[in-house]
């Protein structure tokens, strides 16, 4: 059986600026309207459902700005670079 390379998936810092700007938006407009934050973006992040994410503040156009996985490459790129 043949090895495949391993693909690589990486984001400039614009890109990594966005998704921080997208989080701290989206994270806003969920607290103002009393959800849990990290279960609604656990909820969109598995999903794709973005009725998981509030339509105050723009926060569902917002978070629809850029992909799902680009998302969640720079969160998971930032927690583990804090481990």
């Amino acid at each position: 059986m043949e090895e495949q390379d391993t693909n690589r998936f990486e984001i400039g810092s614009e890109k990594r600026l966005a998704v921080h700007q997208i989080m701290a938006e989206v994270m806003k407009a969920l607290e103002e309207k009393g959800y849990d934050p990290i279960n609604q973006l656990v909820g969109y992040f598995l999903s794709g459902d973005p009725t998981y994410i509030t339509s105050h503040l723009g926060a569902r156009g917002v978070i629809r700005r850029l992909e799902r996985d680009e998302l969640l490459e720079v969160v998971i790129r930032d927690y583990v670079d804090r481990l």
